[in-house]
């Protein structure tokens, strides 16, 4: 049995459409098998809310009077990069100033929650941008555009950190205690997006998404993409493997879901949600959408010496379902697992899409392109 795209968005217009979220489909899926589910199920809801470092907003103030070519730009003393063209400035999250707390993920948290920034840039000066300098207040309504741009986000699997060395370490997925002391990874499980489509069938450019509370598409593959990773059961990558570049207008979003995060002793980050509807075309994407928390094995890694290094060894692998249990097994040795990205969370998202789509607010979208899978 098979469905397209279109019946399924007719379901949807008609408001008789069956969306399901990941970990209810996962259960369908062991209950009755994936021929049943398929037909049971038109759509799968997916969703991820944890730390994204390759995560910005792209910016245009419009022009002043006279008219500026920023040559350098602050927004609440956090850098953004000026070298687009004149007005335009690029913010990344994990940009800082002089303060090691506070970052551009704050602000991009601080416009999207109604509040004010000051910009303070400078100019090249020239005949036809004359002005020098600027220093005023913008809330997001005094932007020409602002948009979300994320250009590494939703990694499809990821590293379990530890670390072997005897003193403790801080890194982007935690503070990592000596010999062992415990593990930190960040992962939405079976509710993870691309891990419910494992091979990119349906997720494409210009897929229609939930992002930061508000809507927004996918760009493309995202940076550090690896399109032919090893794989375990059901075609889930054994590694970090697939990513995605995002984006959307950050006028729509909240601020809930655009979370600024300080890292001890390694920076500032910002917590992005993004939920992805996967329609059930087939029962191959019905068994695709039941995976499962046991099913999916990540690598552990020694942030201590092998991460830092770039070494590929690993020490082994270990489920997601004994991760979010809250220990892991290295060796024969139990290691506490604490988590960076928010189940609760990626829940929450995956049940707000659903409304979405049951409301018949959200249909979905036909990838313009495929991603690269093998």
């Amino acid at each position: 049995m098979a469905k397209s795209l279109d019946e399924i968005n007719e379901r949807i217009v008609r408001g008789d459409a069956v969306v399901l979220t990941a970990g209810e489909m996962t259960l369908l899926v062991r209950e009755r098998g994936a021929g049943a589910a398929a037909r049971a199920v038109d759509v799968v809801t997916t969703a991820t809310f944890g730390a994204m470092c390759s995560s910005g907003v792209l910016l245009n103030t419009g022009h002043t009077s006279p008219r500026i070519n920023f040559r350098e730009a602050f927004l609440n003393g956090v850098p953004a990069y000026a070298g687009i063209a004149a007005v335009d400035l690029f913010l990344g999250a994990t940009a800082r100033g002089d303060r090691d707390d506070y970052g551009g993920a704050h602000v991009i948290n601080d416009l999207v929650r109604g509040g004010r920034v000051r910009l303070t840039a400078s100019g090249h000066g020239s005949d036809c941008y004359p002005r020098r300098t600027v220093d005023m207040n913008m809330g997001l309504s005094d932007f020409r555009s602002a948009e979300l741009f994320n250009f590494r986000n939703a990694y499809q699997n990821y590293n379990v950190a530890v670390n072997t060395t005897g003193r403790t370490i801080r890194t982007y997925l935690g503070t990592l205690r000596p010999r062992m002391g415990n593990a930190g990874f960040s992962s939405a499980g079976e509710y993870s997006p691309l891990l419910n489509d494992p091979y990119f069938r349906t997720i494409g450019v210009g897929t229609r998404i939930f992002l930061g509370g508000g809507t927004g598409h996918v760009m493309g593959c995202g940076t550090q993409h690896d399109p032919e990773p090893p794989r375990g059961s059901g075609g889930v990558p054994l590694c970090g493997a697939g990513t995605l570049s995002v984006r959307g207008d950050l006028s729509g979003m909240n601020s809930r879901w655009l979370r600024p995060v300080v890292l001890p002793g390694y920076g500032v980050s910002l917590m992005v949600g993004i939920g992805i509807p996967i329609p059930v075309l087939d029962e191959e994407m019905a068994a695709f959408t039941g995976v499962s928390d046991d099913m999916i094995l990540s690598p552990v890694v020694d942030y201590g010496v092998s991460y830092p290094e770039n070494s590929p060894d690993t020490l082994g692998l270990v489920s997601c379902a004994d991760l979010l249990r809250g220990s892991i097994d290295i060796g024969g040795r139990t290691v506490p697992a604490f988590n960076l990205s928010s189940r609760p969370g990626a829940v929450e998202i995956a049940e707000t899409l659903r409304s979405w789509i049951t409301g018949g607010s959200f249909t979905l979208t036909r990838p313009g392109e495929r991603i690269p899978a093998a």
